[in-house]
């Protein structure tokens, strides 16, 4: 049976070249699963012509931030956008387009087929830097240690969610979260949220441009850059403060199934 409203949300910072054939790339594979196809772009201050790139397409709703935020704040601006419109399932996907539209209907399959309340894109033959992907690594063993199991590819940013759950994870993240998706894969695993992991192909980012990305990683180099080293240390203290630490306000994410009559799906 097809979803009755889909929606896909993206942060976005210049992503020009690439989104408007990323979004068609994602709508062709999904249409036949949905009844409806929504998709929300939070962009974040983009200096080249991603806004008008995508400025009025069917289906496709652009929500300019009022300042430069980086990803985490506007990831959380677009689920909450997307929230808003009253989906039957959310998919998040960040806007370079480092997936691959055949992926997207396995998604939305497994969140139907094993009643999940979020499945986790897996990412395969990724092409980041090296220290993009030592740094994931590092955090999964830090939330594996916090959680007690370990969580696949724990930054991902492929996940589709059922509203009801999502709700749960959005209301306790601060909204400007460095890395929002670490705390929601954290508190899954601790709240006994029903996830599942999917195995899916990681591509490099879609456009030529080397000043687009939310990341910086659109210039080729050998070592973490100063911007990044920065970030790392800024997430973890955040990490610390909001999730790990003893009291940390995201601990007290109650598990769905005792939530009140209604609030599961």
């Amino acid at each position: 049976m097809p979803v009755a409203h889909l929606v896909i949300v993206m942060p976005a910072y210049n992503e020009a070249e690439g989104i408007r054939g990323f979004i068609d790339e994602i709508r062709d594979n999904v249409a036949s699963l949905a009844t409806r196809v929504t998709f929300v772009v939070a962009d974040d201050q983009s200096t080249d012509a991603t806004v008008a790139t995508l400025t009025g397409i069917d289906g496709v709703h652009v929500y300019p931030q009022p300042v430069n935020r980086g990803h985490g704040p506007t990831a959380l601006a677009a689920y909450r956008a997307g929230l808003d419109l009253e989906p039957d399932m959310l998919v998040h996907v960040d806007g370079d387009g480092q997936f691959v539209g055949p992926d997207f209907a396995r998604l939305i399959r497994a969140v139907e087929s094993t009643g999940a309340d979020v499945v986790h894109g897996v990412r395969h033959s990724r092409t980041d830097p090296w220290y993009r992907r030592t740094l994931t690594g590092c955090v999964g063993m830090l939330v594996a240690l916090a959680a007690g199991r370990r969580v696949p590819d724990v930054n991902t940013p492929l996940r589709g969610y059922r509203p009801e759950a999502l709700r749960v994870l959005i209301d306790a993240v601060p909204v400007e979260a460095l890395v929002p998706h670490v705390h929601f894969s954290l508190a899954e695993a601790r709240a006994g949220f029903v996830v599942r992991y999917l195995s899916v192909r990681s591509i490099p980012r879609r456009g030529s441009s080397t000043n687009g990305t939310m990341w910086g990683s659109g210039v080729k180099v050998t070592l973490p850059p100063r911007r990044l080293r920065e970030f790392a240390a800024a997430a973890l203290r955040e990490a610390w403060q909001y999730s790990l630490r003893p009291g940390a306000p995201l601990r007290s994410i109650r598990p769905l199934s005792d939530a009140p009559e209604g609030a599961r799906p």
